[in-house]
């Protein structure tokens, strides 16, 4: 927000319209040219606009962040507005952004794009962050670039374990392919273990978000005696789908360790207010 919404607005001498709260019909009134925000909002924009019967067309620039851009909402918006919306990444160590899309039609919708300038990264083994994984591979994601912090005041211990060799250790699993573009699979620290395989939760998220029924979804690892964590489903639905169905859906894309264990069907999925997901939450029901 500050960066993306205000910085880059007084940057550009541009109009900023501070609006009390985010609310879709108050952001209807305001958006012009171009706006910030989180995936949630861009679909209730969206969803508003067919509501009410109104053109959004002219929006040229759509700039999202804190969570992941599914790529059947980038369709859907620029579709609805004839401008691009782009997926940037960063963590507040940063401050924020070391990697952002191409404001062209070069953009690569799931993908949270190429490094900034000045920003070097690195995609290591996370068991051997000396290794780089060759393109392609998943890694840990780690950085260095004037915009990213010292280290955490008074935690010396906290700021030892961010860093190795001096790189940032964002604690995200990336691929990177031969044109530089880089995807987020995972978080480390998010991973399920079955059965001494790894789980990426937002693989079968967005799985998941495939199918028409599915309006909303999320992954978490449940404890099992035998297997060390099931996978299991909260899901929003938008239409009529089994739980069986759900699964089946998903297990037709991936291998039989990632395979949803069970689904539970929820009125919403808890998030924080940048829209990322509460699994701790979760996890409680």
């Amino acid at each position: 927000g500050v960066t993306v919404g205000m910085l880059l607005g007084i940057d550009l001498a541009a109009t900023l319209v501070l609006l009390p709260k985010p609310e879709v019909g108050l952001l209807m009134d305001a958006i012009e040219r171009a706006v910030p925000a989180v995936p949630p909002l861009y679909e209730r924009i969206v969803d508003e606009a067919e509501r009410r019967g109104v053109s959004i067309r002219g929006i040229r620039y759509g700039l999202s962040g804190a969570m992941p851009l599914p790529a059947p909402l980038v369709e859907r918006w620029e579709a609805a507005t004839g401008g691009l919306l782009v997926e940037g990444y960063g963590l507040t160590e940063t401050s924020p952004v070391v990697v952002g899309n191409p404001m062209t039609t070069d953009r690569r919708p799931g993908s949270i794009g190429v490094p900034f300038p000045n920003v070097q990264v690195r995609i290591a083994d996370p068991e051997d962050l000396d290794r780089e994984v060759p393109l392609g591979e998943r890694g840990e994601l780690l950085v260095k670039g004037p915009q990213v912090f010292d280290g955490y005041r008074g935690m010396p211990e906290e700021t030892a374990a961010s860093f190795h060799d001096g790189w940032f250790l964002t604690g995200d699993v990336v691929t990177m392919d031969d044109k530089g573009f880089i995807t987020i699979v995972d978080r480390i620290k998010e991973l399920i273990k079955y059965k001494g395989f790894q789980v990426p939760p937002a693989e079968l998220e967005a799985l998941l978000l495939t199918h028409p029924a599915v309006a909303d979804a999320a992954v978490v690892g449940i404890p099992d005696d035998d297997a060390g964590e099931l996978p299991r489903a909260f899901v929003v639905l938008r239409g009529e789908a089994s739980a069986d169905e759900l699964k089946a859906h998903v297990a037709a894309h991936v291998a039989h360790y990632k395979r949803l264990h069970d689904v539970v069907f929820i009125d919403a999925i808890p998030k924080s207010p940048s829209g990322k997901i509460l699994r701790r939450m979760l996890k409680g029901i």
